[in-house]
C-alpha cells in the first residue's frame, strides 16, 4: 500500500515555508483581520487561488510561463504599478492623525476587498514564482499518482495559514485600538509594497 504521508507533508512543508514570509497577501489578510472585514471570503479566496495555482504549476503551467518572457514582463509591470499604488495609499493613511480614520475609516466593500485580493494574487509575479514555478517543479518531481496528494498538502498549508492569520488577528485588536498602532502597520505595508514594486521593476530592467 502506498504511503501518502510523505508527499502530503512535503507539499505542506514547502507551501508553509513559502507563504509565511511577509508579503502583500499576508499583510492584506492581517489588516482585514484586524478590522474584522470580510475575513471569511478573503481567506477562502486566497486559499482557493493558491490551490488552483499549485495545481496549474504541477500540471505544467510553470513551464509555459518560463517559455513566455513577454507575458512575465507584462505581469511584472502591472504588478509593480498596483503594489506602488497600494504602498502610497498606505503611507497616506499613516500620515492621518485622526483616530476615526485610522481605526474605523477606509472600510472596503466586499466587492472591493475581493478585487484587491485578486490583484494581490494574480498581478504579483512573486506569487507565480513561488506557487506555480517552485511548487510546480517540486510537485512534478513526485510520482504522477501522488501529485494530487502533494497538491492537497500544499493547499492545506495555504488554507491553514490564511485562516490563522485572518482570524488570529483579533487577538491583536486591543493593541490596535490606538491610532499609532495602525500608523505603524501602514508604514510596514507601505515599505513592503514599494519594495516589492521596486524589485519587480528592477527585474524587468535587469
Amino acid at each position: 500500500m502506498t504511503n501518502l504521508a510523505p508527499p502530503f507533508f512535503s507539499g505542506f512543508a514547502l507551501s508553509a515555508a513559502l507563504i509565511m514570509a511577509i508579503g502583500a497577501q499576508n499583510l492584506f489578510v492581517l489588516r482585514q483581520g484586524l478590522r474584522g472585514e470580510h475575513v471569511g471570503p478573503i481567506v477562502l479566496f486566497f486559499g482557493l487561488s493558491d490551490a488552483l495555482l499549485i495545481m496549474a504549476g504541477v500540471g505544467g503551467m510553470g513551464a509555459f510561463l518560463a517559455a513566455a518572457p513577454q507575458l512575465t514582463t507584462l505581469l511584472a509591470l502591472g504588478g509593480a504599478a498596483f503594489l506602488a499604488w497600494y504602498g502610497i495609499a498606505a503611507f497616506r493613511r499613516m500620515a492621518s492623525t485622526s483616530a476615526m480614520t485610522a481605526v474605523a475609516g477606509n472600510s472596503l466593500s466586499l466587492g472591493r476587498a475581493m478585487a484587491t485580493g485578486a490583484a494581490f494574487t494574480y498581478l504579483n509575479p512573486h506569487v507565480y514564482l513561488d506557487t506555480v514555478l517552485l511548487m510546480g517543479t517540486a510537485g512534478s518531481a513526485q510520482p504522477e499518482a501522488l501529485r494530487p496528494i502533494f497538491v492537497l498538502g500544499a493547499a492545506t498549508a495555504s488554507f491553514t495559514w490564511f485562516a490563522a492569520l485572518g482570524y488570529g488577528a483579533r487577538l491583536l485588536q486591543p493593541v490596535f485600538t490606538r491610532p499609532a498602532a495602525w500608523h505603524m502597520l501602514d508604514a510596514l505595508v507601505g515599505v513592503v509594497m514599494l519594495t516589492l514594486a521596486a524589485s519587480l521593476l528592477l527585474g524587468v530592467v535587469g
